[in-house]
C-alpha cells in the first residue's frame, strides 16, 4: 500500500508543477498580463504604437488601391479586346509625349499594312485600321457641335466597319457604317454615348447632323456607354468615328495610323509573330535591325501598369517603414520604463524560481501583443480608408488583399519582437537581491 501511495504521489507532483509553471510563465498568461497592461494604460499604449498604426494603415490603404487599380486596368484593357494586338509606329509602352528623333522619322502605318496582315497572317481573325491627326507634332483640339452646343476634346478618327468587332464596340442606337459607305466616302459618323448625352439629352441622335472639325456628318449610331475604370476618365465616351476614306477626304494632311489585329482564341503569340514578320518585310527592316514599330496587347499593357504600381508600392513601404521605426523606438522606450516600474516584481519572480528565459518571454510577449494590437488597428483603419475612397470615387475599385492584412500584422508583431528584445534582456539580467530592495 505504501508503495502504491508513493507512486501515486510521484505522478501527481510533476503534473501539478507543470500546470503551475504554465500558469506562471506560459504564453497565455503573459498575453493576459500584456492585455491587462494595455487596459490599464490605454492612452500611453496607443501613443506608443501610433507609429506602427500609421505605418500598417498606409500599407493596407495603398495595397488595396493598387490591387483594385490593377484589376480595373486589366478589365478595361480586356473590354477593348482580350485577343487584340495594338500596333503603332512608336515603341510599345506608356508615352508621356516625348518621342525620340528616330521614332518621329518612322514611316506611318497605312491601310495597306493592315490589309496585308489580314491576308498574310493566318492566326489573325480580323483587322481594323484607324487614321487620325499627328498628336505629337501639332495637335488640334477637335470639337463636336450641334445647335450652338459643343463638346470639346473629342477623339475623332477614321476607321473601318470592323472597329465594332475588333474593339468590342456595339451600338446602343442605330448602326455602324458599312464597307460601301466607306468606299463612297459617305459623310456619316458613329459617336460615343458621352457626346450623345451632352448634345442630345432629350431626343434621339440618329439622323441628326453633327459638325465635327468643320465638317457636317449624319449620325448613324451611338455606342454603348463604356464602364468608367479611372477617376474622371470619360475619353472613351467622347469618340466620333467616321469611315476611313471619308476622313482622308476631309483631312488629307493627317496620316497617323493605328492597326488593331484580333487573333483567334489561343493564338495571340502566333498572331504577334506573324504580324511582326509581315510588317518587317513591308517596311524593309533589315534582319539585324530592331522593329521600327511597336506591338502591344492587353496583357503587355497591364504588365507595364503593374511595374509602375510595384514601384509606387515600394516607395510606400519605404515611407511607412519610417512610421514603423518610430513606433519601434516608442515600444522600446515604454518597455524600458516598464522594466524600471516593475523591478520589484521581477525580483519576486526570480526569487520564487523564474529563470532568465521566463522573464525574457514575459516582456517579449508584452511587446509583441502591444505592437500586434497596433497592427490590427492599422489594418482596420487602412480598410476603412480604402472603403471610403471607393465610396467617394465610385469608379475606383479597391480590394484589400489577404496577404497585405497578414503581412501588416506580422510586420507589426516583428517590430515588437525586435525592439522589445533589449528591454527583455535587461529585465532578465537584473540581480534578484537588488531588485527586491528596489522601491
Amino acid at each position: 500500500m505504501a508503495t502504491g501511495s508513493i507512486a501515486s504521489n510521484s505522478e501527481v507532483r510533476p503534473r501539478g508543477s507543470l500546470v503551475e509553471r504554465w500558469k506562471r510563465f506560459g504564453f497565455g498568461e503573459n498575453a493576459r498580463m500584456a492585455l491587462e497592461t494595455l487596459r490599464n494604460h490605454k492612452m500611453r499604449s496607443f501613443l506608443t504604437v501610433l507609429g506602427v498604426v500609421i505605418g500598417v494603415a498606409a500599407q493596407i490603404f495603398v495595397a488595396s488601391i493598387l490591387v483594385g487599380f490593377d484589376s480595373s486596368t486589366r478589365e478595361m484593357l480586356e473590354s477593348f479586346g482580350a485577343n487584340t494586338l495594338f500596333i503603332q509606329r512608336f515603341n510599345p509602352g506608356i508615352h508621356t509625349g516625348r518621342l525620340s528623333a528616330e521614332e518621329r522619322q518612322r514611316k506611318v502605318l497605312t491601310l495597306e499594312d493592315g490589309m496585308a496582315i489580314k491576308e498574310l497572317a493566318p492566326s489573325v481573325r480580323e483587322v481594323d485600321v484607324e487614321i487620325f491627326q499627328d498628336w505629337w507634332s501639332n495637335p488640334r483640339n477637335i470639337t463636336a457641335r450641334y445647335e450652338g452646343h459643343e463638346v470639346f476634346s473629342i477623339d475623332h478618327s477614321g476607321t473601318l466597319p470592323t472597329y465594332e468587332i475588333v474593339h468590342n464596340a456595339p451600338t446602343r442606337e442605330g448602326r455602324w457604317f458599312t464597307d460601301p459607305e466607306n468606299d463612297h466616302r459617305s459623310d456619316v459618323v458613329v459617336i460615343g454615348s458621352g457626346i450623345a448625352e451632352a448634345l442630345f439629352p432629350a431626343h434621339n441622335a440618329i439622323g441628326k447632323t453633327l459638325l465635327i472639325d468643320g465638317v457636317n456628318y449624319t449620325i448613324l449610331g451611338v455606342l454603348e456607354k463604356r464602364k468608367e475604370y479611372l477617376i474622371g476618365d470619360d475619353s472613351q465616351d467622347k469618340i466620333a468615328k467616321v469611315p476611313y476614306r471619308t476622313y482622308q477626304k476631309h483631312h488629307p494632311q493627317d496620316h497617323e495610323g493605328f492597326i488593331a489585329a484580333m487573333a483567334y482564341p489561343g493564338k495571340m503569340a502566333q498572331a504577334q509573330d506573324e504580324a511582326t514578320s509581315v510588317l518587317r518585310i513591308r517596311r524593309h527592316v533589315l534582319p539585324n535591325k530592331p522593329d521600327d514599330f511597336g506591338i502591344d496587347s492587353a496583357d503587355a499593357i497591364a504588365d507595364q501598369f503593374r511595374q509602375i504600381m510595384s514601384m509606387t508600392f515600394l516607395m510606400t513601404i519605404v515611407v511607412s517603414s519610417i512610421g514603423l521605426l518610430v513606433g519601434g523606438v516608442g515600444v522600446m522606450n515604454i518597455m524600458l520604463m516598464s522594466v524600471t516600474e516593475r523591478t520589484h516584481e521581477i525580483g519576486v519572480r526570480k526569487a520564487i524560481g523564474a529563470k532568465r528565459g521566463d522573464i525574457i518571454r514575459q516582456f517579449l510577449t508584452e511587446a509583441v501583443v502591444l505592437t500586434g494590437a497596433g497592427g490590427v488597428i492599422g489594418v482596420v483603419l487602412g480598410m476603412l480608408g480604402a472603403k471610403g475612397i471607393s465610396l467617394i470615387f465610385t469608379t475606383l475599385a479597391t480590394t484589400v488583399p489577404l496577404w497585405a492584412v497578414i503581412s501588416g500584422v506580422a510586420v507589426a508583431m516583428g517590430v515588437g519582437l525586435f525592439f522589445g528584445m533589449y528591454p527583455a534582456v535587461k529585465a532578465a539580467r537584473l540581480d534578484p537581491v537588488e531588485a527586491l530592495r528596489y522601491e
